[in-house]
């Protein structure tokens, strides 16, 4: 998502069409957009040394949730994706036009309050309160205020800086990556022997888990109007970006279990990597370390903000929000701006990084498990596999079913309050479906 300022940009770049390794870079940007900095502390609580493993299988996930929006961006060429997918497929239902825009735009402020919330572990990680949580949340909510504010007031400009901070944040992971590797005081095998007694369905569940670190592959689809034959470009751009970002969140994993005590990735979960480089390196690498959160976070949140609220206002637009969040000011989705930041706040104070992130996880595989389906009824015009799609759908339920399967048995309260926030959005994208077929009636 924080590679939405890059399709602004590009967009106001007339007559110039996007290849293949722009198109790359806006995938790329959109997944490694703080994501490693969410997924590390929580997946070494749990499986230990088979981080890079969980890892890889859940960018396995991702190719398979891939394969429908691929197919489905090839086949309707649809700037809007997602949503519009889905309103196309089941043109006949509103209900599903309305549950899948509800849903797609929930799951985009759920990712807004995970890297606010990242973004705050880490700013706040040299001083002595930070571990106060309530700091920690107040500080997420005013990093969401800061690109609200920006957001509101303009957004000329911001294609370079986005740009400026996507490319610049994979440079620090990459000479993070080398530095935590060189540093490294034991080696793979020995790690996977001391954490043999992690099981396989722990493995699977934690895979599930950071599937939400490869949100924002889709972002090409967005990109259609400006590229060449997308039949092309799309396929190789979306498959390739999340087969660099695999590479990016492996090695860095591995870095970091390699040179980072595991005590001190699991008691400072939040901002681990920080932690981590200021015993290895001193001050100058953990600053390095936060230097990359911030600019990671930052760009996420920017382009979470810009791209999110525009697509919430096309949402309304349709009649499946409410009438306001459509109406925009000098261009602006102003009030879709400010609603999404306030219950992506909302979401920060309800919640912890973990709770957070599965809900991240959860939404984001709901979301692609229906894109397969609709790929699935639409196969032959498609032209896609019946296998592949099969296979694809069975494993987004699977992986679904492995997060529920987690909060149930270690965390029902949480389960408790996922659900109610599901039930409430299944309610409300309902209602609305519902006045909106009377609307049309009339």
């Amino acid at each position: 998502m924080n590679s939405d300022y890059n399709n602004y940009s590009c967009h106001r770049k007339r007559g110039k069409n996007l290849g293949i390794p722009e198109l790359i870079a806006i995938a790329l940007g959109g997944m490694v957009g703080g994501g490693i900095f969410s997924i590390l502390g929580i997946s070494v609580s749990l499986v230990g040394a088979f981080t890079p493993i969980v890892i890889s299988i859940g960018g396995i996930l991702a190719l398979f949730a891939a394969y429908s929006y691929v197919k489905l961006g090839v086949y309707y060429k649809d700037e809007g994706a997602t949503y519009s997918f889905f309103k196309k497929t089941f043109s006949a239902s509103p209900f599903a036009a309305s549950l899948i825009g509800w849903w797609v735009i929930f799951g985009y402020m759920s990712t807004l309050a995970l890297y606010s919330y990242t973004f705050a572990s880490y700013a706040i990680s040299g001083f002595s309160f930070g571990n106060n949580e309530l700091i920690r949340k107040l500080v997420a909510g005013g990093i969401i205020l800061v690109f609200t504010l920006i957001n509101v007031w303009s957004v000329k400009g911001m294609g370079k800086i986005e740009d400026i901070m996507v490319y610049t944040k994979l440079v620090i992971l990459a000479v993070i990556s080398f530095v935590l590797i060189n540093h490294s005081n034991t080696t793979l095998p020995v790690l996977l022997q001391s954490d043999s007694q992690v099981s396989i369905l722990s493995v699977f569940i934690v895979a599930s888990i950071t599937f939400v670190a490869y949100e924002g592959f889709q972002l090409v689809i967005n990109a259609v109007n400006e590229m060449d034959t997308p039949e092309r470009n799309i396929p190789i751009a979306i498959y390739s970006a999340i087969l660099l970002a695999v590479l990016i969140y492996v090695v860095i994993s591995l870095g970091a279990i390699l040179a980072i005590p595991f005590e001190e990735i699991v008691k400072n979960k939040e901002y681990a990597l920080a932690s981590g480089a200021d015993n290895i390196l001193g001050h100058w690498g953990r600053d390095l370390v936060i230097i990359g959160a911030l600019l990671a976070t930052s760009s996420a949140i920017s382009g979470t903000v810009f791209g999110a609220s525009r697509q919430m206002a096309a949402v309304a637009h349709d009649g499946y929000f409410p009438s306001i969040l459509a109406r925009r000011v000098n261009q602006i989705p102003v009030y879709a701006i400010i609603c999404m930041s306030v219950f992506a706040f909302l979401l920060v104070l309800a919640g912890s990084l973990e709770v957070i992130l599965e809900f991240g996880s959860v939404t984001f595989l709901v979301v692609s498990l229906l894109m397969a389906f609709a790929n699935y009824k639409i196969r032959d015009l498609t032209k896609s596999s019946t296998l592949i799609t099969v296979i694809s759908f069975l494993g987004l339920i699977t992986g679904t079913a492995f997060i529920l399967y987690y909060e149930y048995t270690n965390q029902p309260k949480q389960l408790i309050f996922i659900i109610a926030i599901y039930i409430i959005l299944t309610v409300g994208s309902w209602m609305f479906s519902r006045s909106h077929i009377r609307k049309v009636g009339s």
